[in-house]
């Protein structure tokens, strides 16, 4: 058994009701919260048909009710020391996820979780290597999926997670989701002793080979988040928070535990009916990803752009002087990441100007951001954000309108919280501090010497909430955490003076989108060199909505193209140190004229979309053709013929800005 140790400090920020230290397991929590809360609401789905109202005594019931059933079913016990069997989970949010969830876990199995939406192909390569022994499915038409290649694999049986009717003619045992819990509810449950080294899920990656990893979670890694979660933010009993991310993901997984562990009452959504509501239950707390709160932003202002033109001036008026209000505050405060030590002479000019701008400011928080407020419910306490970095723009106009957003860094590796900003010392731009019990030390990507404050280079970490290990990838394992237990995250950053976390980029390929999604370039890259029109191509995108990309193109075939397009000649090329004209005329290519770029938006879409595995969310939106190749002498390019993608990121920032901008 391992407890945590926590500073005074940091015991004082914990609030909670529960001395979560004490947890040898995760699904203990729900007795203790059945005792604690009893009464109190714990979930609300207003969407499902019927609507769905469970307290938290009637939510562990559930939870028991559903452990007992699978272990009626078999759970054999015999695997190795602290991995249990495991059991797929295939749905996607709804209390009944929370429950399969913590049924399994409560009856002395792992859960592998995947969306049910999740690309078919991935959710067998899943199931079979996690050797799962059950599999719990969102509905029939989950289960139909996967089938007939289901029938190959070593299941014992199969939960629906709906009332459809089941199959009584398989080679297996089916059961809907109201006779699991009949037959959990008329057994008593075997009690199954986890700890913290037990293995409690299992959450699959993408992998830079294609093919998913699953990343080792213990009951140790989650119990941890849940403890030092409680020094960053300390809900009230019943107050309420929005659940739209989704539930397998690790950190609308942690956040739910977290939001549950101390009384709140959450309320599932999703995007059609988020805005909704956000005005019929009013939250306290949301935890979401940067794009939920630029779709936020994007709504409010489309509002502004049906005001009339004078409200319009008004607004713009306001937010501009608000913008230079909250910058001279940072400054005030030691918070403006550009200035974290201002001058004598700096500070005394930025509290005058914070007293000349402060009643203009305070007026347009009277007449325009409270009513902005209203577009959230105008109860919220604060905006949890994780999955990604916040484009500037989103920092200054929240903190502009009064609505605080606390953002944490991390990965599915690391359970997934490392840092979080903190509502005392709200460094806008940064990524917080490290969480308790964590270490964070910005290393050389070459030589791996720790770096100090200020200096970029490879963020590593350390702590209880690293991963076990990818299951059955020892090599992987390895690669990923050293000998001293510290974790290469792959991303780039610096630490400031008193220890935030500032992320500057990537150090490996994986970009992550701003909903939190995570796309290997190579697969997608490899698809698009299949045209004869590119060369050379890098993706870009981290923390934007969607892809983009740098295109080296292969002039002569692009010649010849715009020849058989009737226009210019076989001869055209792009003159050096000369501005592209608007046409292909005497042997010359504009590379920004409509009929070169419609050409490349033609084959990206029609190269990518003829991938094996394609998704929506692969798709290239934006993307720049640039002249100069990636080689070996310019340094874009290794020894090997890889593309140094922190060196081309950089040398094209500008042109990638304005991709997105």
């Amino acid at each position: 058994m391992r407890h945590y140790s926590f500073t005074d400090t940091e015991r004082y920020q914990m609030t909670g009701l529960v001395d979560y230290t004490n947890l040898y397991s995760l699904p203990e929590l729900w007795h203790k919260t059945a005792i604690l809360f009893k009464d109190s609401v714990a979930l609300i789905d207003p969407h499902a048909k019927p609507s769905v109202t469970l307290t938290y005594q009637q939510l562990y019931q559930h939870i028991q009710q559903f452990a007992t059933g699978i272990q009626r079913l078999e759970l054999p016990q015999d695997g190795k020391e602290n991995i249990p069997c495991r059991v797929a989970l295939f749905a996607d949010n709804s209390p009944r996820w929370l429950i399969a969830d913590q049924g399994i876990m409560l009856a002395g199995a792992a859960d592998a979780v995947r969306s049910a939406a999740a690309d078919r192909d991935e959710l067998l390569y899943i199931l079979k290597h996690s050797g799962s022994i059950g599999l719990v499915v969102e509905n029939m038409k989950t289960y139909h999926q996967l089938c007939p290649e289901l029938y190959q694999f070593s299941l014992q049986w199969v939960v629906l997670l709906s009332d459809e009717t089941v199959d009584n003619t398989l080679p297996f045992k089916q059961l809907n989701f109201s006779q699991i819990m009949t037959l959990g509810s008329t057994h008593p449950l075997q009690p199954i002793h986890a700890n913290h080294q037990t293995l409690a899920t299992l959450i699959y990656t993408s992998g830079t080979t294609g093919q998913p990893k699953g990343v080792m979670l213990t009951h140790g890694n989650l119990i941890h988040q849940l403890v030092a979660a409680s020094a960053i933010i300390q809900p009230c009993v019943g107050d309420r928070t929005l659940s739209i991310l989704p539930t397998w993901h690790s950190f609308g997984r942690i956040g739910e535990y977290f939001t549950l562990s101390q009384g709140c009452t959450q309320i599932y959504t999703n995007r059609r009916y988020l805005k909704q509501d956000l005005q019929t239950f009013t939250p306290q707390y949301m935890v979401g990803v940067p794009r939920l709160w630029e779709s936020i932003y994007e709504g409010i202002q489309k509002s502004f752009r049906d005001k009339p033109p004078r409200m319009q001036k008004l607004i713009t008026k306001f937010l501009t002087i608000s913008q230079q209000y909250i910058k001279v505050v940072r400054l005030c405060k030691g918070l403006d990441l550009q200035n974290l030590n201002p001058s004598r002479s700096q500070f005394v000019k930025a509290w005058v100007k914070t007293i000349l701008l402060s009643p203009l400011h305070f007026l347009g928080e009277m007449i325009v951001y409270k009513k902005i407020q209203q577009a959230t419910g105008g109860k919220v306490k604060q905006l949890i954000s994780g999955g990604g970095s916040l484009a500037k723009h989103l920092e200054d106009f929240f903190e502009i309108v009064g609505i605080e957003i606390l953002v944490g860094y991390g990965l599915t590796e690391t359970s997934p919280v490392l840092t979080a900003r903190r509502q005392h010392r709200n460094l806008r731009g940064a990524s917080g501090l490290p969480l308790a019990n964590t270490e964070i030390k910005i290393v050389d990507l070459d030589n791996r010497t720790t770096l100090p404050p200020g200096k970029p280079g490879l963020v590593m970490a350390k702590g209880p909430q690293i991963m076990q290990g990818y299951y059955l990838n020892p090599q992987a394992t390895k690669n990923a955490i050293d000998e001293d237990g510290w974790f290469d995250t792959g991303d780039m950053g610096w630490l400031t003076p008193d220890n935030q976390l500032v992320l500057t980029g990537r150090a490996k390929d994986t970009i992550v989108l701003s909903n939190g999604e995570n796309k290997e370039p190579q697969p997608i890259e490899d698809a698009c060199l299949r045209s004869p029109y590119i060369d050379q191509i890098m993706l870009v995108g981290q923390d934007q909505k969607s892809l983009g990309a740098l295109i080296v193109p292969n002039l002569e075939a692009l010649a010849q193209a715009l020849v058989q397009a009737g226009v210019g000649d076989s001869q055209a090329t792009v003159p050096k140190n000369e501005s592209p004209t608007h046409q292909v005329i005497e042997g010359q290519i504009d590379l920004n004229s409509p009929i070169v770029r419609n050409l490349f938006r033609q084959e990206l879409n029609r190269q990518v979309r003829d991938r094996a595995g394609y998704r929506a969310d692969d798709q290239i939106t934006q993307f720049e053709l640039i002249e100069e190749p990636f080689t070996i002498e310019n340094g874009l390019l290794t020894q090997t013929l890889k593309i140094r993608r922190n060196l081309v990121a950089d040398r094209y920032r500008d042109r990638i800005h304005q991709m997105f901008g």
